[in-house]
């Protein structure tokens, strides 16, 4: 028994003591637990409310072009870059409002917002959707090689024949019928794999690849064409 008692309190001493030496430790733990779990709670009530702020002001963005006020659409949209420029609202607005521009034919006004979404959308597949219109645009306007430059088929993913079509599209404008043939030829290529989630109207393009020469029988034995200028 006393060898029991004994150890006891040679146990409790020993707890005293590293007490003693590490209780700020322990207090200092504490607190900083209970400041970070605070801080996550303001974070997420702050970022619920700040996207319930931003939807209120997409919505009035959205109001405003429907009734074609362009002035104040773009004092929301300019709000929503301000105050919300990390909102998902943020990179709608300005695809909605470069879409009304192409509607109207204002392709110079529509091509700064659309690259902003293209430099500044968390969503990837969002900021090739924006890329590849831009690329069109850039046709449009006769500026074949800067679209060229802007689609990289590498990194397209899933976007890939997307890309070899619009390339082919700008190959055209170029009048380098031996080049969009290739370029259409891998759009059906890599448009065979169902699995790519991102179709192409097969019809059309089997269209514009006989307008240039190609066969569209041979496609599924179709390689890629060397990288085009502009690119890497």
């Amino acid at each position: 028994m006393v060898d029991e008692y004994l150890t006891d309190r040679d146990q409790e001493e020993a707890l005293r003591n590293w007490w003693r030496e590490n209780w700020s430790w322990v207090l200092g733990g504490i607190v900083l637990g209970l400041a970070l779990l605070g801080g996550w709670q303001y974070w997420q009530h702050r970022t619920h409310t700040e996207a319930i702020a931003a939807a209120a002001v997409y919505k009035e963005f959205q109001g405003a072009l429907e009734r074609n006020e362009l002035d104040a659409a773009n004092r929301s949209l300019a709000t929503l870059v301000a105050d919300y420029d990390d909102s998902p609202y943020t990179q709608l607005g300005r695809m909605l409002l470069a879409k009304k521009h192409v509607d109207d034919g204002k392709y110079d006004e529509a091509v700064p917002l659309l690259q902003s979404v293209i430099k500044e959308s968390e969503d990837a597949e969002l900021a090739w959707v924006a890329r590849l219109r831009v690329a069109r645009l850039l046709i449009q306007q006769g500026k074949h090689d800067e679209a060229l430059s802007l689609l990289n088929p590498d990194k397209a993913g899933a976007f890939a024949a997307q890309v070899r079509e619009i390339r082919g599209d700008a190959q055209v404008a170029k009048g380098n019928t031996d080049a969009a043939r290739a370029e259409y030829a891998a759009a059906l290529a890599a448009n065979i794999d169902a699995t790519a989630g991102r179709t192409i109207d097969r019809t059309l393009l089997e269209m514009k690849l006989q307008d240039v020469g190609g066969d569209k029988a041979a496609t599924a034995s179709a390689t890629k064409p060397a990288p085009a200028e502009g690119q890497p």
